[in-house]
């Protein structure tokens, strides 16, 4: 389909149409990843990347071009996930920027922006890597700028864009010698010729195919003569840096008055703690992407510049473990991993919660489902590593997890923590290279730095610390404390919170239980907004029985 001009409306359908092609390629895109560190989730980074950016573009209705990867590069940058989604939010970022105030793009505009895009996620990286994503991108942009001084329709343009990158792909094992060792082309880069074809494909007014050529010879890259994948070609122990670490940081006034941030001078300071660093801003936040040894100490950096949010981290060397073991189907011949943690949670959101956070293994248990000595020991072996912290998470299990780590044959503590928020609190306190009575110590210390507070009903009339508390009446206990009682939730809360947070508390977590609406979540938002201002809110729905709400104040 030929056109000398490119809008908003078809650039649209390039990124829904990208989005849907790398969807259906992200599982063949994570068995091809093996650089910087063999964790296999490169595909299903991207993935959630651009889906993130794509959400951003459905909720749009303009023929504007600049308008559109507006949307799609502030929603990239709000979902990106990992290395390779941090380097794509990058690209389009820049890409953006190469087309503001452009209602629509000749073939001349689009190469620039192209070209605009490379510029900037190579600023992104604090060390860029040739044989990646990024050579793919840029081989593929200064193809688009020669090819635009001849050539005016954007179709034909995009064609060349395509071809170039593909060829740029094969060549990247000539570039990174671990590529061709393990004998694929890189994954990241993969990602970014499955878009430039979903791009393609819309140009045309072509279906993206399900299965193409190109898929079929990754197939048997992947799957060639031992059946080997590229994290077989990398040991353990040849992780320097094994906690993947993503944060983002909403900057605070008052913090930037005595901490100015500077992204080129932060990126250089967190250059010293850790390799595969990315460090991304705008006006409202900044994004990090590290690969560190100690994340608490990045994340300590961070925080001068404002709260803390989206934080995930991943402990690399136990991805590795488990993806090789799984790879060669022999249980019984996983490496140990140094450290584990076992935590107890009770909802599916607050599983993925604590799983995001680094624990290795999660019991589901609570209040009402208290996972037995056997369940704990269990979920110590299953965790297979020489040191196991176990997180409790409830007053009522301590006794139970203490009594499993005497049992255990791997040296293992527990840290004493009695609510969720506690347990949140201590796991951001682990320190992989310290002792386990240390780590012990520091996790617990920390734990009994939040404050937790708990919104459920009474089961039954009681009178208690001079309350008089009728059954099915709301509760709202602050650190085991019954400090309201009404029948109605939001009251409830109000009076709790009013009760919990003091001029010096700055984040203010929300669990949102499987009995509370999304309205209710509203309404106390808005009311902290309005009573306490300073006041930073996360929300998570952690699914949880039995409580309406689980608040954890720092």
């Amino acid at each position: 389909m030929a056109s000398e001009k490119l809008n908003g409306t078809m650039f649209s359908q390039m990124v829904l149409s990208g989005a849907h092609h790398l969807k259906n390629n992200a599982e063949k895109i994570d068995a091809l990843n093996v650089f910087p560190v063999p964790d296999g989730d490169t595909g299903t980074n991207m993935n959630l990347s651009i889906t993130s950016g794509a959400d951003e573009v459905k909720k749009l209705s303009s023929d504007n071009i600049s308008e559109v990867a507006g949307a799609f590069s502030k929603g990239l940058l709000m979902g990106a996930r990992g290395n390779s989604g941090v380097i794509l939010s990058q690209l389009f970022r820049g890409f953006a920027k190469g087309m503001e105030k452009k209602e629509t793009l000749s073939a001349e505009d689009l190469a620039n922006a192209f070209d605009s895009g490379v510029n900037t996620a190579y600023k992104a990286v604090m060390k860029p890597v040739e044989g990646t994503i990024l050579t793919v991108a840029k081989d593929a942009a200064e193809t688009a700028i020669i090819e635009s001084e001849a050539e005016n329709d954007v179709t034909a343009l995009m064609e060349r864009v395509v071809k170039e990158a593909k060829a740029s792909l094969k060549r990247t094992p000539d570039l990174l010698p671990v590529l061709k060792e393990v004998g694929v082309v890189d994954s990241g880069g993969q990602g970014l010729v499955t878009i430039y074809e979903g791009f393609l494909a819309a140009l045309k007014g072509e279906e993206v195919p399900e299965q193409d050529t190109d898929k079929i010879e990754m197939e048997e890259m992947v799957n060639a003569e031992h059946h080997k994948i590229a994290q077989d070609f990398m040991d353990t122990s040849e992780i320097e840096y094994g906690y993947c670490t993503e944060f983002m940081v909403r900057f605070e006034a008052d913090k930037l008055k005595d901490h100015p941030f500077d992204e080129e001078a932060f990126r250089q300071e967190l250059s010293e703690h850790g390799d595969s660093l990315l460090v991304v801003s705008d006006d409202d936040l900044v994004k990090v992407h590290v690969h560190a040894e100690y994340p608490g100490e990045v994340m300590t950096l961070g925080q001068r510049f404002g709260s803390l949010t989206n934080m995930k981290i991943e402990n690399m060397r136990d991805q590795h473990t488990a993806i090789v073991g799984e790879n060669d189907n022999k249980e019984a011949s996983k490496e140990k991993a140094d450290y584990a943690i076992v935590t107890v949670a009770m909802g599916g959101g607050i599983k993925e919660l604590f799983e995001s956070l680094g624990a290795t293994v999660v019991i589901e248990g609570g209040q009402t489902m208290n996972p037995s000595t056997q369940d704990i020991a269990e979920a110590i072996k299953e965790a297979n590593a020489n040191n196991v912290l176990i997180l409790p998470n409830n007053k009522n299990i301590v006794m139970a997890a203490e009594q499993a780590a005497k049992l255990a044959e791997v040296s293992t503590a527990v840290v004493p923590t009695k609510t969720i928020p506690q347990g949140i609190g201590a796991l951001l306190a682990f320190h992989p290279a310290a002792a386990i009575d240390a780590n012990r110590e520091a996790m617990e210390a920390a734990g009994k730095e939040v404050k937790t507070g708990q919104v459920t009903y009474a089961v039954r009339d009681t009178q208690i610390n001079g309350m008089t508390i009728e059954k099915d009446q709301f509760m709202g206990i602050a650190d085991g404390k019954i400090k309201s009682s009404n029948k109605d939730l939001l009251e409830t809360v109000k009076s709790l919170l009013n009760d919990m947070i003091v001029e010096d508390d700055e984040i203010l977590t929300i669990l949102q239980g499987e009995s509370a609406s999304d309205e209710d979540v509203k309404a106390i938002e808005q009311y902290v907004e309005e009573k306490f201002e300073d006041v930073e809110i996360e929300v998570h729905k952690g699914n949880q029985p039995i409580y309406s709400f689980i608040f954890s104040v720092e």
